[in-house]
């Protein structure tokens, strides 16, 4: 008894030890009135504007913790809306106060992505409609795990995160196959008229492989996010039936990392015991099981100066339990604390100054991050 005692006494230690202290943070009310947002970012132009995506195709520009009457964009004659397709990822390129670049990702009336360029108006009011250019398409077997995150990274590139196709374990095992585009993230060079594979990605000189890709063996990546301190590339993974995790790509990485879908999910074996091995796999940084949530919703590592007590650590959620956390981000190993709860987190974002939104999908609410 004494030694059990003893035992657990040691256990409660370690636990303590190793517990995340939650940073006190408010979620204040920012703005209402919007529908099934999918992405919220900035221009980085200086203007202070703020631009939502809703998963129906329009794109909506927010001034002061307001919604402008007048629509950005609007691609609803062009996307297929519902379940998880539609309009699913939203990117300013870094020239865009001299080139006025946008970026979409969307699903198409056919439910296949398409990745394409707009411009903007001289006023900056709106997307040119008639500017409309493809980058690039990519077939899609079923109608979910179509991705979604778009991003710009440190080194300028365009990053695009698709899932592996859909339905259910992956049955084309995309995920680990090179010659498809899925369960990948995507890097582009679109600096010119067209979108290129960016220099230096790994696999663009491989025989049969996808020029375009950069990290694979993702199931469903739909968050991800570059710190915009260290420029670290952290991607949310969503889970098939037992892990959801966090996955973390060093700025000094050549690419190419391997995450283990379907081979692993999170830490766990997914295929038969005799085809599992963690050799050649980049494990992850966090990852929680089904009694915590069941949907992942990447954040960003907080760089704001409003909460002091937050900073550098990375802020995200699950989109069915509700449940917000914050990770420090830093080390192999994330040990997480739960910092509040938001109905339905679809998305988060960050404007100019680094602080941090985040946005209710059922309720069309964004929330601020306060002290």
């Amino acid at each position: 008894m004494i030694k059990a005692g003893l035992a657990a006494a040691l256990t409660l230690l370690l636990a303590s030890a190793q517990a995340q202290t939650a940073p006190a943070v408010k979620l204040t009310p920012f703005v209402s009135g919007l529908e099934q947002v999918t992405a919220l970012t900035h221009a980085g132009d200086g203007s202070n504007r703020l631009y939502v995506a809703q998963q129906d195709g329009r794109i909506r520009t927010l001034t002061g913790g307001k919604i402008q009457p007048n629509l950005f964009l609007d691609l609803r004659r062009r996307t297929s809306a519902g379940g998880e397709r539609g309009l699913l990822g939203l990117a300013f390129d870094p020239a865009y106060k001299t080139n006025r670049r946008v970026y979409v990702h969307y699903t198409d009336l056919n439910g296949d992505t398409v990745l394409a360029r707009y411009t903007a108006t001289a006023d900056f009011s709106r997307a040119d409609p008639a500017s409309a250019r493809t980058l690039f398409t990519a077939k899609q077997p079923y109608a979910n795990h179509n991705g979604g995150q778009l991003a710009f990274g440190p080194d300028k590139f365009l990053y695009l995160g698709l899932g592996d196709g859909g339905s259910g374990g992956d049955p084309q095992n995309n995920g680990q196959n090179l010659a498809s585009p899925l369960g990948k993230i995507l890097r582009f060079d679109v600096r010119g008229d067209a979108a290129k594979p960016a220099p230096g990605n790994p696999f663009a000189s491989r025989k049969g492989a996808n020029p375009y890709i950069w990290a694979y063996g993702l199931r469903n990546p739909w968050r991800f996010s570059f710190d915009r301190t260290s420029g670290d590339l952290i991607i949310a993974d969503v889970g098939q039936n037992e892990q959801e995790e966090v996955d973390r790509q060093p700025r000094a990485s050549k690419g190419g990392e391997n995450y283990g879908w379907k081979i692993r999910e999170g830490t766990q074996c997914y295929e038969p015991s005799s085809n599992c091995t963690s050799a050649g796999l980049k494990a992850p940084v966090l990852v929680y099981g089904r009694n915590e949530g069941q949907s992942i919703t990447g954040g960003y590592v907080y760089r704001g100066s409003a909460i002091p007590a937050l900073k550098g650590q990375y802020v995200f959620a699950d989109f069915a339990s509700g449940t917000l956390w914050a990770a420090p981000a830093s080390g192999a190993s994330w040990k997480k604390a739960q910092i509040g709860r938001v109905g339905s987190p679809s998305t988060f974002g960050e404007d100019e100054q680094g602080e941090l939104y985040v946005a209710e999908y059922g309720t069309g609410r964004i929330l601020k991050f306060s002290k």
